[in-house]
């Protein structure tokens, strides 16, 4: 049996990939400090409490685990965030992989798939995005995911680490078993505060802006299942096994959804009324992204086995009224 050391496994993304890889037959050893991620969500494998920007808990881990692979989701996400504190983005996001990266060269761990986002492309010239686009990030998030993706080139070229750079758009959903979901503190993805604003959580669910070029007003995003990404991390993973080069992949549907479609969906999906609040626009937020995934559709046998906004709403809702009951 694999092990696979999967950074963040304790987070959304990272303990849907743990799922995904216990099934497949890999042994994935979550590495997290627990800062932003939940030890009730590491339930496929061991957890190793530990910190990116130590290198003694790198050590630590690579000695007791001796990972065949590494799966990467360790890392600071709010955009937000990192316009107001950017060096706390770099630090962590950027210096903790230049560090995991080097205990990868020290223990001869040569496979790497990194959690990257669509954020490395900044505000598109032509959708939907392909590969190949320019990436021209606008915000210090997208800024340390891209970089990363040049460090792993880098890595490849003197440590003969082979990597995959999974760019994906929009993730949302729950675990269709109910046995992990989506819990940020604070939570600031649109579906679950659209779905808490149903709950009596929030008074209102706030719209940042309806004037933008698209049918509603609102903005456009490429909404992917957390299962479907904790899939395609798989497929990347095996691509790597097979021998394959390194390369990169966008993850999404390859059509989008509004804001407004989100809020319609989630009034469906709860059987209740969703009062929202129009808001001036946020600076650097582009009208529509939407991903082309052809490439992981042909070369990593990706198809994503739940597409539709109502079963990803569907999915998030059935979670989050569980945790509240």
């Amino acid at each position: 049996m694999k092990t696979i050391l999967v950074t963040g496994g304790a987070g959304f993304v990272g303990s849907h990939a743990c799922k995904a890889l216990a099934r497949a037959g890999y042994r994935p050893v979550t590495f997290d400090n627990l800062e932003r991620g939940h030890e009730w969500a590491v339930k496929w494998g061991p957890l190793e409490r530990g910190d990116l920007r130590e290198e003694i808990d790198l050590q630590k881990a690579f000695e007791t685990w001796r990972p065949w692979a590494v799966m990467h989701f360790a890392a600071y996400s709010y955009v937000g965030e990192s316009i107001v504190d950017p060096m706390k983005y770099y630090l962590n996001n950027v210096g903790g992989t230049a560090k995991l990266l080097s205990a990868c060269a020290s223990f001869g761990c040569t496979n790497f798939v990194f959690s990257s986002s669509c954020a490395t492309y900044g505000i598109p010239a032509r959708l939907p995005l392909k590969e190949e686009d320019a990436q021209s990030p606008v915000s210090p998030y997208g800024h340390t995911k891209l970089v990363v993706e040049r460090m792993l080139k880098e890595a490849e070229a003197s440590h003969r680490i082979r990597h995959v750079a999974l760019r994906y758009f929009n993730a949302a959903g729950a675990d269709p078993d109910g046995e992990i979901g989506e819990v940020h503190e604070p939570e600031t993805h649109l579906i679950p505060l659209v779905l808490f604003t149903a709950m009596g959580h929030l008074p209102s669910i706030k719209i940042f802006g309806d004037d933008y070029p698209t049918p509603d007003g609102t903005c456009i995003r490429d909404y992917v299942h957390v299962s479907d990404l904790a899939d395609a991390h798989l497929g990347a993973l095996q691509w790597l096994e097979a021998g394959n080069p390194s390369s990169s992949f966008n993850l999404g549907n390859g059509h989008g959804a509004s804001v407004t479609e989100v809020i319609r969906a989630s009034e469906n999906a709860a059987g209740l009324p969703i009062k929202a609040e129009i808001c001036p626009r946020r600076s650097g937020d582009p009208p529509i992204l939407v991903s082309n995934s052809d490439k992981a559709n042909e070369l990593l046998g990706w198809k994503p086995k739940f597409p539709r906004l109502d079963q990803q709403i569907g999915h998030a809702w059935k979670w989050l009224k569980r945790q509240s009951a």
